[in-house]
């Protein structure tokens, strides 16, 4: 990916191509991705679901910071982006 086309956060260690403007939660959703948090009770996968940060359901680590919104949080270049479990701590 060239930098006239966007950039590259990475998933899991996997790398995620990227747009000006997108959010973190924009970025997985257009790459396919569909859960990137467990619940504190029975480890369920949860994903984007209302999209406009009520929810809490979307829940990432990034660069080390946990619990942040990936619906809200805007993708940087180089983002290292983490599924979080339960609480994230």
């Amino acid at each position: 990916m060239t930098s006239t086309d966007g950039f590259e956060i990475a998933f899991d260690g996997a790398p995620i191509p990227c747009r000006d403007g997108w959010t973190i939660g924009a970025a997985l959703t257009a790459a396919g991705v569909r859960s990137w948090r467990t619940t504190r009770e029975g480890q369920r996968p949860r994903g984007l679901f209302c999209g406009i940060g009520i929810c809490f359901d979307c829940l990432v680590t990034v660069n080390g910071r946990p619990s942040l919104r990936a619906c809200l949080v805007a993708a940087a270049p180089g983002d290292d982006v983490r599924t979080q479990h339960g609480s994230g701590r």
